[in-house]
């Protein structure tokens, strides 16, 4: 890692970083997941009161907090996995290169414009550290997901949080005119937390008006579950335009314990994330990835179970009138009226943990999108906490 920062001492004085900076990126690039901004893991673990709280959770505790699959991998997936363990004293090459393969002729975009990751979050860090800066700012949606603006605080960009518009889509004409020099322009869709959509038109129109010398960082962790799945933002990548897309498996492919995902974007962008990349890719994730891509039915199926969990918990809030926010993911914002970890621990005195809450909407918690028993137990528990 030291020798890597050397030869990248150069160009991170030419970006507007002090030498002074140096540590704290050998720091976040080494620390990586241990970080608490680094991924949705961490981020929920800090918000339920660290380690010890999620440690001493009843085994038998509905799990709501972390828009995670209880269904896990597929059978697919599953026996791939499992085949593969019994290699895990090599380091994989043939895993991962089938992985990119097979996701790039899903996406349609040339093999040199992906690659493969050990899920999103670590693409996402290394975007911003190649693309932002202290004279580089980052801008995203407020609220938004935390942990791209966490790696820009922590090294000395700045941050722009733009509020979300009535209807709870990106204000993308606000996020553009943030900041002239903006590195990053960060659209999470469907959005993290709120679930919502922004249209591809807006996303196109971000793209056709940034400043000059950005990117868009199009986070697409959840447009498996939407909707919107035909309007993906790859096909900007395949226009070669100036943006990263950022996809992982923790989500409807269930592997979020198991580390899978892809950053697509042109080859020379790629190329500017890539010195902040380390450590061998887990050959089981990359293989679990690969047989999941060979499963043709498994998104639309999974999609359709996903908006009909969706659509009996918000019959249900309606029926009881609980005031929420309507989304196309796997999770959602609901308003409990009073200070948002008040809920929250109301809900583990029933054995139901709901996710964290933003600043910028205090009374609000996220809750995750669980199996059918999950979302049973939350409507319980709910009637007893609420009232």
């Amino acid at each position: 890692m030291h020798n890597m920062l050397s030869e990248q001492q150069e160009s991170l004085l030419k970006r507007g970083f002090s030498r002074r900076s140096f540590g704290r990126i050998a720091t976040l690039v080494g620390a990586g997941a241990t970080l608490p901004f680094y991924n949705e893991f961490a981020l929920a673990q800090r918000a339920a009161g660290g380690r010890r709280m999620m440690m001493d959770m009843p085994p038998d505790a509905v799990r709501i907090s972390s828009n995670e699959n209880p269904a896990g991998p597929c059978p697919e997936a599953a026996d791939a996995i499992h085949s593969v363990v019994q290699k895990g004293g090599y380091y994989g090459w043939r895993e991962p290169m089938e992985f990119s393969q097979l996701a790039a002729e899903t996406e349609g975009v040339k093999e040199d414009h992906l690659r493969v990751y050990a899920g999103s979050s670590d693409p996402l860090a290394h975007a911003v550290l190649a693309f932002c800066s202290p004279t580089k700012s980052f801008v995203m949606a407020d609220p938004g997901y935390e942990a791209g603006s966490g790696t820009a605080n922590f090294i000395g960009a700045k941050v722009y949080r733009v509020p979300l518009t009535k209807d709870y889509k990106h204000d993308v004409k606000a996020m553009v005119a943030a900041d002239p020099n903006a590195g990053i322009i960060y659209i999470c869709n469907p959005n993290n937390p709120s679930g919502t959509l922004t249209p591809k038109a807006d996303i196109e129109w971000v793209l056709a008006n940034k400043p000059k010398g950005s990117i868009l960082l199009l986070d697409e962790a959840y447009i498996h579950i939407s909707q919107a799945w035909e309007s993906r933002g790859t096909d900007l990548v395949a226009k070669d335009g100036d943006v990263v897309v950022l996809r992982t498996f923790s989500k409807l492919y269930g592997m979020a314990g198991l580390r899978a995902g892809f950053a697509a974007g042109r080859p020379d962008l790629l190329q500017k994330m890539s010195p902040w990349a380390s450590g061998m890719l887990p050959i089981t994730g990359m293989a679990g990835a690969a047989a999941s891509l060979k499963v043709k039915t498994l998104v639309p199926e999974r999609r359709k179970g996903y908006k009909e969990l969706r659509e009996d918990v918000f019959a249900f809030m309606d029926k009881h009138n609980y005031s929420y926010i309507k989304s196309d993911s796997n999770c959602f914002m609901m308003d409990v009226k009073r200070p948002a970890q008040e809920f929250q621990k109301a809900m583990m005195a029933q054995k139901v943990m709901v996710g964290r809450s933003w600043p910028v909407w205090p009374t609000y918690s996220r809750v995750t999108v669980g199996s059918k028993a999950d979302m049973e137990k939350f409507k319980a528990a709910l009637l007893v906490v609420m009232g």
